[in-house]
């Protein structure tokens, strides 16, 4: 009898748990609170938090490999997470993303796109930091990608670049959607520190009409343009445009709902819990951990000040009513939309009657097409 109370005490996974284990599941109580209690990116958080609690209870099989015999089934997130090491559901998720864009005040000032692009900075100021800690350059680029604030591209990046550290990807991963989620605490002091009190209460004209053939040729040009000039983009680039494509048709209005609404809805539930799932504590509890944590939010900080830096740059050419409001340069990063809509609650501080939303989307989705563009050049890297 007692033999076998101790056989079922070791069968369980109170045997295995350490403090190692403890320690995750705290990481998982506290994401899962932000995202419930805070609504910190509660779509992307709580997937994630969830995904951390199930790797971290010993002896539950969820992530074992199917036995080499080829005699029995391997766990249910061994299977999902598949989804993620064949960099399958980023490119999903990208196509979601376009189905719910829209280029507009893009497509209608075309010189939005250099805030956007100012917004990268951040991703090689981390690169080369990363590179001085001892990073090799593979690690260092995906490190970076969190500057861009976008965490499909991170994700994406960081399997590509680094396929056999499945423990970096859920580090990457929780420092991109949680900077991502922290955006209405990190970017208004930014904008306050870069800015004077007369440019933020700048108000700009309302952007000209834009026609629907522009609509329709901007994302067939730019998948185009991008893919020929930086092939390993294609995947995030291509599908980013179709699902933009499904929607600025007007003849696929089942497709688009289904792509911005079903499908990326599944895919988010999936990628989400295979990321958390990703960080077990062997791999999390590191001494780069901090590092890459501290890199992660240098490289997030970097980017608004790149944006709204170049929004100031771009003034200094600009006369009377063309001048931009530099605060729109901090939706620059790709935190689609929540960056544009912390920089227009901003904005109404100090003038009640600025409408900034539709000129920070600009640069908002601009930042999208900017951190795709640029983890395409890391992809192309030796």
């Amino acid at each position: 009898m007692l033999d076998g109370l101790t056989d079922f005490a070791n069968s369980t996974g109170f045997a295995a748990f350490d403090w190692r284990n403890a320690i995750m599941l705290l990481v998982s109580f506290i994401l899962i609170y932000l995202a419930i209690r805070k609504k910190f990116e509660p779509l992307l958080l709580l997937g994630i938090g969830f995904g951390i609690l199930l790797a971290n209870l010993p002896l539950t099989g969820l992530l074992n490999a199917p036995p080499e015999s080829g005699q029995g089934v391997g766990g249910l997130l061994y299977y999902l997470g598949k989804g993620v090491s064949w960099a399958i559901y980023p490119p999903l998720i990208f196509l979601g993303i376009g189905a719910l864009t829209d280029f507009s005040p893009l497509i209608a000032n075309p010189k939005l796109f250099f805030m956007g692009a100012g917004a990268q900075l951040g991703i090689f100021v981390a690169i080369f930091l990363a590179l001085a800690l001892g990073f090799d350059l593979h690690e260092a680029g995906s490190i970076g990608i969190i500057g861009g604030a976008d965490g499909p591209t991170a994700i994406y990046t960081t399997i590509m670049l680094c396929p056999d550290d499945p423990g970096l990807l859920g580090i990457i991963a929780i420092c991109a959607y949680s900077y991502m989620a922290l955006v209405p605490l990190i970017q208004p002091p930014i904008m306050r520190l870069l800015t004077t009190k007369k440019e933020r209460t700048i108000v700009m004209e309302q952007a000209r009409p834009v026609y629907r053939t522009e609509l329709l040729v901007f994302p067939i040009f730019l998948t185009v343009l991008i893919c020929l000039i930086l092939p390993p983009a294609a995947p995030l680039i291509g599908m980013l445009m179709l699902g933009n494509l499904l929607r600025e048709s007007g003849v696929t209005d089942r497709l688009a709902k289904t792509a911005g609404n079903e499908l990326l809805n599944i895919v988010t539930i999936f990628l989400t819990v295979c990321v958390g799932a990703k960080m077990e504590a062997h791999a999390f509890l590191t001494p780069d951990t901090i590092k890459i944590l501290l890199l992660g939010l240098i490289a997030f900080c970097v980017g608004i000040a790149g944006g709204i830096l170049v929004a100031k740059f771009m003034n200094l050419f600009l006369k009377g009513n063309n001048k931009v409001n530099p605060l729109i340069g901090a939706a620059g990063v790709s935190a689609v939309p929540m960056a544009a809509r912390v920089v227009h609650k901003e904005g109404l501080k100090y003038n009640p009657s600025n409408f900034l939303l539709p000129h920070a989307m600009g640069p908002n989705v601009a930042g999208v097409v900017g951190s795709a563009t640029v983890a395409g050049v890391l992809l192309s890297l030796p």
